[in-house]
């Protein structure tokens, strides 16, 4: 199994629930494929680089999970058929990059006391 790292960006005009049925979505489908979901984020409401569909703004979350390499081009698709989603990137961390993550996790748990 691979460790994968998804960040996505959630349109701004989505209720709460609507953003947490989104995210429980991708999740669930990440379990049907047997995919371990380690760490999951929401970074929240924050402002765009450059407009994305006309949006200045958007709702970011971040799921780190481990799975086969197969499971991420559908895994991806499914991000392109839903509206709601405005950019999303997968990327495959090394050892380094797990490394990485570990301690920006510890940074969220530490800022969370």
């Amino acid at each position: 199994m691979n460790h994968y790292e998804t960040v996505f960006i959630l349109n701004p005009v989505l209720s709460e629930g609507q953003i947490k049925e989104t995210v429980q979505k991708f999740e669930d489908y990440l379990a049907s494929k047997s995919a371990e979901v380690i760490h999951k984020e929401n970074w929240g409401l924050k402002k765009l680089a450059y407009p994305i569909e006309k949006k200045k703004s958007g709702f970011y979350h971040l799921i780190e999970f481990k799975a086969e390499g197969d499971v991420i081009a559908p895994f991806e698709l499914e991000f392109r058929r839903d509206d709601s989603i405005m950019r999303y990137l997968t990327v495959k961390l090394d050892k380094h990059a797990g490394a990485w993550a570990e301690k920006r996790k510890e940074r969220v748990k530490s800022a969370k006391k």
